[in-house]
């Protein structure tokens, strides 16, 4: 695809995504389709030459919307609300062409500022202590997680390294793995970390 194709394709998904959202009312919010209906839906090997724009366009409509639950829908009551606007596709968009890797400073500064920057806002707007926001000097700030998965993983790591602190100041002798084989998560039903103990 050259700039010019992936100019007119990409006019042609931004009306298509404003066409849907503003009719989103319009569509079925939970689809009806069963398990595996998709694998008779497309080939059952990868395409080995490119399709055109109009045919993957076309497949949206007739493989994959058939498969979606609106979230978007204000008839969606289910869950949590989806975050999602005209500028935040857009910023989409940028973060998408830009596809920077934001795991360290030097691996993209400006990521990790702004990242740093919009945290500090955020536990402002919350009314945080200055010892939980970057800015302050300190050791607080935070990260931006990509999904509630991905901010449970990271507390069940930090309540590990915090355990493991804590039982090697009562058991010196002992070795990390020696405790992390003690250790057990408890979560309920509902997919929360409760504790960590030995």
């Amino acid at each position: 695809m050259d700039p010019e194709s992936f100019t007119d394709s990409a006019k042609e998904m931004a009306e298509y995504i404003a066409n849907y959202l503003e009719n989103i009312r319009d569509r079925r919010v939970l689809p009806t389709v069963k398990p595996g209906y998709l694998r008779p839906l497309l080939p059952s090997e990868a395409p080995r030459t490119p399709e055109q724009w109009k045919d993957v366009m076309a497949d949206i409509e007739r493989v994959i919307m058939p498969g979606v639950t609106h979230w978007h829908s204000p008839k969606f009551h289910a869950y949590f609300a989806c975050a999602q606007s005209y500028p935040s596709i857009l910023a989409d968009m940028l973060s998408g062409g830009i596809a920077c890797i934001g795991f360290t400073w030097i691996a993209s500064p400006a990521c990790t500022e702004l990242e740093m920057i919009v945290v500090d806002w955020l536990g402002k707007m919350l009314g945080l202590p200055k010892e939980f926001i970057f800015c302050s000097g300190g050791k607080g700030g935070g990260v931006i997680q990509g999904s509630a998965s991905e901010s449970t993983l990271l507390a069940l790591l930090g309540a590990k390294v915090k355990k493991i602190k804590k039982v090697k100041e009562q058991h010196p002798d002992w070795t990390d793995s020696e405790i992390v084989g003690k250790l057990v998560a408890y979560s309920s039903c509902e997919y929360y970390c409760e504790y960590f103990t030995t």
